[in-house]
């Protein structure tokens, strides 16, 4: 477990680094990173982008999905559906007041919107959709995004 909260924090670790970090051998933080990636355990190696600080245009929103899960196989045929999209970024099954929660990605606030109207609302299984767009991430997955610049609003005391 440590070897895998290792390489969630920074996934650029050396296996020499790695090994020295766990005290475990080089050769076999390698067999281990092998057998993660084989089982599936490891999905990917990435960085975290703070868009904000880039020429790209970059709009993301998170929708809550109410659906009406199918016999036999509940809500995994819909998430199916709607985690093919080149737009989504992430689909969890949630509890509480909606089903799933979506996240997306667009160049525009109009590219999300016309994608909730004319690709994901439309599916069957889909009863209602409620789009909340991000006006700024400050912390991701963990790493913290903003705070070191400071707020160029001016507050007046009375």
């Amino acid at each position: 477990m440590k070897l895998l909260r290792l390489l969630e924090e920074n996934s650029r670790l050396s296996l020499e680094q790695l090994a020295t970090m766990t005290g475990m051998k080089a050769e076999e933080v390698a067999a281990e990173l092998e057998r993660y990636e084989r089982e599936g355990i490891i999905r990917s190696y990435g960085a975290i982008i703070d868009w904000d600080k880039t020429e790209r245009h970059y709009v993301s929103a998170l929708i809550e999905l109410r659906v009406s899960p199918k016999r036999d196989c509940g809500f995994e045929e819909i998430a199916k559906t709607i985690m093919e999209f080149p737009e989504v970024e992430s689909v969890y099954l949630m509890s509480g007041g909606y089903d799933l929660a979506v996240t997306v990605s667009g160049e525009s606030f109009k590219d999300i919107a016309m994608f909730v109207a004319y690709r994901l609302s439309p599916l069957d299984s889909v009863l209602s959709t409620a789009t909340h767009f991000v006006l700024r991430r400050y912390k991701e997955r963990g790493v913290v995004l903003c705070g070191e610049e400071g707020d160029e609003r001016e507050v007046t005391v009375l």
